[in-house]
């Protein structure tokens, strides 16, 4: 009886302990489950707004991901703090760790910066053709936080890091729904140039793929040298038919650039 005696305020203040943390653990937990069901909630309401709208197809997951983790973090510090842990002093932890990290991977976080950029400017998007320095060159098939993958015009896959295209200069050549066909090339003296000019009038204006929008189809002779004369052949056409256009063009021109053979002169016949 003595020894239970003796036990009962140990008793007392484990099961006093126990009520009060473990409360603070039932709401800390309570505090992540609700964080945790808020953050999808908000992620896949995002996700159906912007699927609603014109934003790009991979700019979506990105920011329904950025939200999704915002809350998660804003939860787990809640919950942190219910066990007297301070958000300053967690915010300081995180902040320092966050540093270390940033030194340690900073041509990571290069890609992810740019790879924001790139989703939030849209200097292009899935499906244009562009052009970068060096090999990069593709139809562009996504638009990650890290890499941008292209299908280049032969079918190979290329990665470029983010870092690289949003650095450099990029020609998007999808970014416009017209395109000018630039054809140079030389007559030589013994063809008619009037000729040739009719000949080209004639080849344009039956083209119903070649536009007279943003300018009419310009056919001129530019210059005159010692091995001919050189002439210039610009149109409009559609962005998708701008490299079936100019081989047409190249093909139908080809003969123009031969000179015309000298006409026969029959033999004297000997008597």
């Amino acid at each position: 009886m003595d020894l239970i005696e003796k036990l009962h305020p140990a008793y007392d203040a484990l099961l006093a302990a126990g009520i009060k943390y473990g409360f603070d653990v039932c709401m800390a937990i309570l505090i992540v489950i609700v964080g945790w069901w808020i953050s999808n909630r908000v992620a896949n309401a995002l996700r159906r707004a912007l699927g609603r709208t014109n934003a790009d197809t991979t700019l979506t997951p990105v920011l329904a991901s950025l939200a999704l983790w915002a809350i998660r973090v804003i939860a787990i510090v809640a919950a942190l703090g219910k066990f007297g842990i301070a958000a300053a002093s967690i915010l300081t932890v995180l902040g320092a760790a966050g540093l270390a990290i940033g030194l340690a991977l900073q041509g990571t976080l290069q890609n992810i910066a740019a790879g924001l950029m790139l989703l939030l400017l849209r200097p292009f998007r899935v499906g244009d053709y562009i052009e970068g320095i060096g090999t990069t060159a593709g139809t562009v098939n996504e638009i990650g936080l890290f890499t941008t993958r292209l299908t280049k015009a032969d079918g190979i896959v290329m990665f470029v890091p983010n870092s690289t295209i949003w650095a450099n200069p990029v020609t998007n050549y999808s970014a416009n729904e017209r395109r000018r066909v630039v054809v140079n090339f030389h007559v030589p003296h013994q063809q008619s140039v009037e000729h040739v000019l009719a000949s080209l009038k004639t080849m344009v204006e039956s083209d119903s793929r070649i536009v007279d929008q943003p300018a009419r189809p310009w056919i001129a002779v530019t210059d005159y040298t010692d091995t001919g004369v050189k002439i210039n052949v610009g149109a409009w056409t559609r962005t998708g038919d701008h490299a079936n256009v100019q081989a047409d063009l190249l093909r139908q021109i080809q003969p123009l650039t031969k000179p015309e053979p000298a006409p026969s002169v029959d033999e004297p016949v000997s008597a």
